[in-house]
């Protein structure tokens, strides 16, 4: 794997879309010795109150909120298709159920520059954050009840975390061409 460098947030370039939905990120939170991982698809990358930003989405039952709650930050990470086994395990075990289960998939975790929650070795991105604002999405805000029926039969919303993007380590891939 190519060594990842610092990227600052102005330069970090990838397509956003394709990031969540198909290549998948691993959320992680906790801290080095204590932590939870879970692949997520659904969030976005932004700039909010003037500053580069990360959006994730979390349901109530899955065994991260807890690390989410206790702790002021969170990583997310990219790895290279070869780690898609990994990923995919992440996202179907909870951590109830299999302690340390990122280790258990193979990836080894790393101690972060700027937050308490590690990153991992095998990653070809890892996006610092620390929390800057949660809300919990209520059946009455949803502007299109189709939304509902089709992605929370059981009212399970997602609660919703806006972290300040405070580093960006990647690969040449992920850097800005002038």
């Amino acid at each position: 794997m190519s060594k990842r460098i610092e990227i600052p947030a102005e330069k970090f370039r990838t397509d956003i879309c394709k990031l969540w939905s198909k290549d998948w990120l691993l959320l992680t939170a906790g801290d080095r010795d204590d932590f939870n991982a879970m692949t997520v698809g659904w969030g976005s990358i932004g700039t909010m109150w003037g500053k580069p930003f990360a959006m994730i989405v979390v349901r109530p039952q899955r065994h991260t909120i807890g690390y989410l709650e206790k702790g002021a930050d969170f990583t997310l990470t990219a790895f290279p298709e070869a780690y898609r086994g990994a990923l995919q395990f992440c996202g179907s075990k909870s951590g109830r159920d299999v302690p340390c289960k990122a280790v258990a998939a193979g990836l080894t975790p790393i101690v972060s520059a700027q937050v308490a929650s590690p990153g991992y070795e095998e990653a070809e991105l890892i996006i610092e954050c620390k929390k800057s604002f949660k809300s919990c999405m209520k059946a009455e805000q949803f502007l299109n009840p189709d939304d509902i029926k089709n992605w929370y039969p059981a009212e399970d919303f997602h609660e919703i975390y806006f972290g300040e993007i405070v580093r960006i380590s990647g690969t040449e891939k992920y850097l800005a061409k002038d």
